[in-house]
């Protein structure tokens, strides 16, 4: 059951990155504005933002896979999780207040990188060993 119950949140933090990273992928025009860029130049910024969102799912697929035979991924996983909020936290507070399109732009990730944050922890508490070993 524990085990089932971390691979669903684990399973909702991947759904939510890829789901971001199609949408830069096959729409990023629709993004643009709220980044402060334009054009192809900035199409080409946010499809390469949705490559690392996929390229970033792979130790979290991994721990989905198994989260207590493959610890390590989930620790990983919790690791690059980490760094994106803290990353766009320090991102948010060097931003100028007249940047308010961007800054509203980057609170969203921060929003989104807590909650996966909170799941993934989630996750590593209900896998302990402790919970395996009865």
């Amino acid at each position: 059951m524990r085990l089932n119950i971390a691979r669903v949140l684990i399973g909702l933090v991947i759904l939510w990155n890829v789901q971001a990273a199609m949408a830069f992928l096959l729409w990023p025009e629709r993004f643009v504005a709220a980044y402060e860029l334009e054009g192809f130049a900035g199409a080409a910024a946010l499809r390469g933002i949705g490559v690392l969102f996929l390229m970033w799912n792979i130790p979290y697929l991994v721990a989905l896979w198994h989260p207590v035979r493959f610890r390590v991924s989930l620790f990983e996983a919790l690791a690059m999780q980490s760094i994106g909020l803290i990353g766009e936290g320090i991102i948010y507070l060097t931003l100028a207040s007249s940047f308010s399109i961007l800054k509203s732009s980057v609170s969203r990730f921060i929003l989104f990188d807590a909650v996966g944050l909170l799941l993934l922890v989630t996750a590593v508490w209900i896998t302990q060993a402790k919970h395996f070993d009865r």
